[in-house]
């Protein structure tokens, strides 16, 4: 399988992660890639494509959790062969790691299993791109300790996620001195901004949120120079069986990244005149 992932990470920043939050049936998937890979080539920015096979940390025993691992890595080759895209996606079990490395070109870590050892091992030896989520639990020095369990297997090809601190109960929010704190363990760092604006657990059995802020965090984001954004998207959100409540609507998707993209490099030469000068 060819590497696009280093083509992702070596790319000018910033960079995109986007797609669903779980697969929701091939067409669906397929139908998205093909729209996040033109929103991410209008803008101008590299972008990977991510959506889950399992959630396997819903809120609630009865919602929706995707098609399984087998189905799930065979529709996300599919999109993978469909729109040139890397693709990304979670695992939650050690064994899960091998058989998604196959298809996929990045392996996230979901927040609540940051610190699980041998998951992060595992993720490691596959080689990919590993993507560990800051837990709303720790502090941002700490990912340190997550880092290093994925390079102690030799592989530094990593990136740290920002996606909120738990606030009291039921809230997040986003402290950017968490960004240059992350980015000086020598990884690029990207901010996932939708589920940085979820209130866990506000909706009964699932998350509400506040996607009106969608574009204040990510422009917020892009300001204080973080190499990427976490987005997930979705043509209807009102109708998506995962995390609706902060999914950006597709439509607004490139605009987005294009506003994104300018104000991060606005960020960067200004940083540059700051220290020519």
């Amino acid at each position: 399988m060819d590497d696009r992932a280093s083509a992702l990470l070596t790319a000018e920043r910033p960079f995109a992660i986007c797609g669903p939050c779980v697969i929701e049936s091939r067409d669906h998937a397929v139908a998205m890639g093909n729209a996040v890979a033109e929103a991410a080539k209008s803008a101008g920015v590299a972008a990977a494509f991510k959506a889950s096979f399992d959630k396997a940390n819903r809120t609630s025993v009865t919602s929706y959790r995707g098609p399984g691992l087998r189905r799930g890595l065979e529709i996300l080759g599919e999109v993978r062969a469909a729109t040139g895209l890397p693709v990304l996606t979670d695992i939650h079990h050690p064994n899960q790691a091998g058989r998604a490395a196959d298809t996929c070109d990045i392996l996230q870590i979901p927040a609540f299993l940051c610190r699980q050892t041998d998951l992060l091992a595992a993720a490691g030896r596959t080689g990919r791109v590993v993507n560990i989520k800051k837990g709303q639990f720790l502090a941002h020095d700490d990912m340190r300790h997550a880092a290093d369990k994925v390079a102690s297997t030799g592989n530094e090809r990593i990136l740290l996620t920002e996606r909120g601190s738990s606030f009291g109960y039921r809230n997040l929010v986003v402290d950017f001195r968490g960004v240059a704190r992350m980015q000086k363990l020598g990884y690029p760092v990207v901010l996932d901004v939708t589920h940085s604006l979820q209130l866990p657990g506000s909706a009964g059995g699932s998350s509400g949120g506040e996607p009106e802020f969608i574009g204040t965090l990510a422009r917020a984001g892009a300001a204080c120079g973080v190499d990427g954004v976490f987005l997930e998207v979705h043509d209807n959100p009102a109708v998506a069986l995962s995390d609706g409540s902060t999914a950006l609507r597709l439509d607004r998707l490139g605009p987005l990244l294009d506003g994104v993209a300018r104000i991060r490099r606005l960020a960067a030469g200004l940083g540059a005149c700051r220290e020519s000068g």
